[in-house]
């Protein structure tokens, strides 16, 4: 939310400057410049943070099932929720199409056998 708001206070700043930049202050564009690539870079940050939520609650779904315990749950935002609830019907949707009628089931035996030999 700080970098959101920062990021709002750069835009607004540069969009008074632009402003005054097209009635002919030339000194501004490079105080502009600056201002815009800072907000590239908050932009950055803040979708490498976005994406490594998104992997976290994938990994999620991996480790709990489809049921999140409802203290996990508590930490998600809707937009979070709503993502999780479609990738586990895609995922669920997936499996059913592979392995035949009764559908295969990936989150079964996530971890290899320690054998390499197994007895059938």
């Amino acid at each position: 939310r700080q970098a959101l708001e920062e990021m709002r206070a750069l835009y607004e700043r540069n969009q008074a400057d632009v402003s005054e930049a097209k009635s002919g202050r030339t000194d501004l564009i490079f105080l502009i410049r600056f201002r815009h690539c800072c907000l590239l870079r908050n932009q950055r940050c803040l979708l490498a943070y976005l994406y490594d939520r998104l992997l976290r609650i994938r990994a999620l779904r991996w480790e709990y099932g489809s049921v999140l315990p409802s203290t996990i749950q508590f930490h998600m935002s809707a937009e979070e929720v709503e993502w999780f609830n479609q990738y586990k019907k895609s995922l669920a949707t997936y499996m059913r199409s592979v392995g035949g009628e009764e559908g295969l089931d990936l989150t079964q035996d996530i971890k290899p056998p320690k054998s390499l030999y197994i007895e059938v």
